[in-house]
């Protein structure tokens, strides 16, 4: 049995339908209210926060994949990551069920320094410090041989369906309902995106690779990498009409947040699109070299028609 934590998401979904084609029929899917993907799909609701029902969700389970996102809420964030990321570790201590955990890069330095599996957590803000603490709360677990695990990292999302990040609600949602995207803070620094669907198959992969365990891994995207004028002239190319942008700088995010909830809560992560922001992944590329990655034309094409 395989068991997806948090399968509602979009990493949760594809998850489930990548272990379903590639290696187990026996899926559990888990959530407040989890919706079935396959005929043979179990579901067990349940709240991660409570240690009895995160316990039950676990037990049986070979593998289980923690995919849990909440909304951008620090307060929330800080009240529910670290105990669900506390019951899960002991439920898979319990049960003897190894734990593949999808991570961000909140904790990395918001700087123009290449990000590597070593990288040092220097989180810029409440987010960043909640997930610090869950990552080495984990490390720490897998340190001590409690449990055996594996951390599978990835940056900032792009990708289909009900995906969400800056890039997609400022940009590509936009360009496809017809109005002008909005880039934050630059147009001109690089960007490392991650295709969603990519990132479930890739974490499917690790949790199903033995010598994968005991580690961090960077999941892997398209390494030409694009500024977000060239992803907006590609989104033109893909469409055949040309598209305009707008470039919202830091000072609309920070007098913005002051009335507008969202726009403060992502104040923290601002600094990364003032410079180049390199995700190194060439430790699975070395690991899994026949791995096919999403190209970033593909990936547009996929969103916009």
């Amino acid at each position: 049995m395989h068991t997806v934590l948090g399968a509602n998401g979009p990493i949760g979904e594809e998850l489930a339908r990548e272990l379903f084609r590639h290696f187990t029929r026996d899926v559990r899917l888990v959530s407040r209210k989890p919706v079935r993907i396959h005929d043979s799909d179990e579901l067990v609701a349940a709240d991660l926060t409570d240690p009895e029902a995160t316990a039950r969700a676990v037990e049986g389970s070979e593998v289980a994949y923690l995919t849990v996102g909440l909304p951008m809420d620090s307060e929330l964030w800080e009240r529910q990551f670290p105990v669900m990321m506390r019951n899960v570790i002991d439920a898979c201590a319990k049960y003897g069920t190894k734990l593949v955990f999808f991570d961000n890069t909140y904790m990395y330095p918001g700087t123009t320094a290449p990000q590597t599996e070593s990288t040092g957590f220097v989180p810029n803000g409440r987010k960043g410090r909640v997930r610090a603490r869950i990552a080495t709360m984990l490390l720490e677990a897998m340190e001590s041989g409690s449990i055996e695990a594996v951390i599978c990292r990835a940056p900032e999302f792009y990708g289909p369906g009900k995906t969400k990040s800056l890039t997609n609600s400022l940009v590509f949602d936009r360009i496809k309902a017809g109005k002008r995207p909005l880039v934050p803070v630059s147009a001109k620094t690089v960007r490392s995106l991650i295709w969603t669907p990519d990132a479930s198959r890739a974490m499917a992969l690790i949790g199903n690779t033995p010598d994968a365990y005991g580690q961090t891994w960077h999941l892997p995207i398209d390494q030409h990498r694009q500024t977000y004028a060239e992803l907006i002239e590609m989104a033109g190319e893909v469409t055949g009409r040309r598209i305009g942008y707008g470039v919202l700088p830091l000072a609309v995010f920070k007098v913005g947040g002051r009335f507008i909830g969202p726009l403060g809560e992502v104040g923290e992560l601002l600094p990364r699109y003032r410079g180049d922001n390199i995700f190194d992944v060439s430790k699975f590329t070395s690991r899994f070299p026949d791995f096919h990655v999403t190209p970033y034309r593909e990936g547009i094409s996929q969103i916009l028609h």
